[in-house]
């Protein structure tokens, strides 16, 4: 699938990857400094600064600046992950706070839509931008796996154009092969880890690359950032035992950079993803294997019901059956009904 990259207006130019954020300042602005947003707090922006050989500053260690939005942006939002432009006070010294000039192009953007639930209105949340991999944690039990919702966590990738890894812990506790199965058909790669068992599967993933991690409250996310990242400090959350939910520990996304190399985001734990935004195009766009066979499907075809052409076309032996039912059950997880966690 052919990335794309954002900009202000969503325009779409050539992608870029690396495990350093990289930044294309335009001459407006010709003392901005290039900054990379790890966490966002009411208003205030903590991005890191790399040093800058060429400049003629004299701050040239890295450093951690606050800065706040510059009233020339509107209502333009930032968000952990974005590229920026920094004036002012970059020294990162305590009490001082620079000013965010300008948002850089974006390579991808993770968005959810208001809780379907809750509001109908479909209003678009951006969740974490410049990602290239969102890492779906979910644990085999204490709490159950909730495939519906990490149904609805893969259309959100497909619609972000970024790469999905499905993490599956406390494999102690319960196998991984019902679930593991369940996703086979779609592709998705999988890592399973343990309390006190080895990361370096997962770490030779993330490294290099700009990963965010999404999963239920309780899942073990939290630990595992523990693990990847030792100072972080990460608050870890503990499963009612009523409810079998976590609670939340983690309040805001913020970024944090991998020893080996690679940056990975730690988001809130997600109780619903709001899919209000994508498109069942969007979808269908993720299975090429099954795009040629909805040209015969009536106008307006859902995919989900009786008439839709692509029951013909998998029989025929056009397609692996499996693969259709995976597109309806990710086609079904847009319509909000409450996610059921697994027998």
């Amino acid at each position: 699938m052919r990335k794309r990259e954002y900009d202000e207006d969503d325009v779409r130019v050539r992608p870029g990857k690396g495990s350093r954020p990289r930044t294309r300042i335009r001459p407006a602005h010709e003392d901005a400094v290039e900054g990379f947003v790890v966490a966002v707090d009411r208003g205030r922006y903590t991005t890191l600064v790399e040093p800058d050989r060429g400049h003629k500053r004299k701050q040239q260690q890295r450093r951690l600046v606050v800065a706040m939005k510059a009233r020339e942006l509107g209502r333009k939002g930032i968000v952990v992950g974005d590229r920026v432009a920094l004036v002012g006070d970059v020294s990162g010294r305590p009490d001082t706070l620079a000013r965010v000039v300008r948002v850089e192009p974006r390579t991808s953007m993770l968005r959810r839509s208001a809780d379907d639930t809750d509001d109908t209105d479909g209003i678009e949340r951006p969740v974490v931008a410049n990602a290239d991999q969102l890492v779906i944690v979910t644990a085999l039990a204490d709490p159950p796996p909730r495939p519906r919702m990490i149904d609805r966590i893969l259309v959100a990738a497909f619609d972000a154009e970024i790469d999905a890894l499905l993490c599956l812990t406390k494999s102690d506790l319960a196998p991984p092969d019902e679930l593991v199965a369940l996703y086979e058909p779609l592709g998705v790669p999988h890592i399973v880890v343990h309390k006190g068992g080895s990361l370096d599967e997962l770490r030779d993933h993330l490294a290099g690359r700009i990963s965010v991690l999404v999963g239920h409250s309780g899942v073990g996310k939290s630990t595992l950032v523990n693990a990847l990242v030792p100072d972080a400090n990460r608050a870890v959350s503990h499963v009612n035992a009523v409810t079998g939910r976590g609670r939340h520990t983690s309040t805001s996304a913020v970024a944090l950079e991998l020893p080996e190399g690679g940056w990975i985001i730690d988001t809130p734990g997600v109780r619903s993803f709001g899919l209000a935004h994508v498109s069942v195009e969007t979808v269908l766009a993720a299975f090429p294997d099954l795009v040629e066979g909805t040209v015969t499907c009536p106008k307006g075809c859902t995919h989900l019901g009786d008439g839709c052409a692509l029951d013909a076309w998998a029989a025929a032996g056009n397609a692996d059956p499996a693969r259709l039912e995976s597109l309806r059950r990710l086609l079904s997880s847009r319509e909000g009904a409450p996610d059921e966690p697994a027998a």
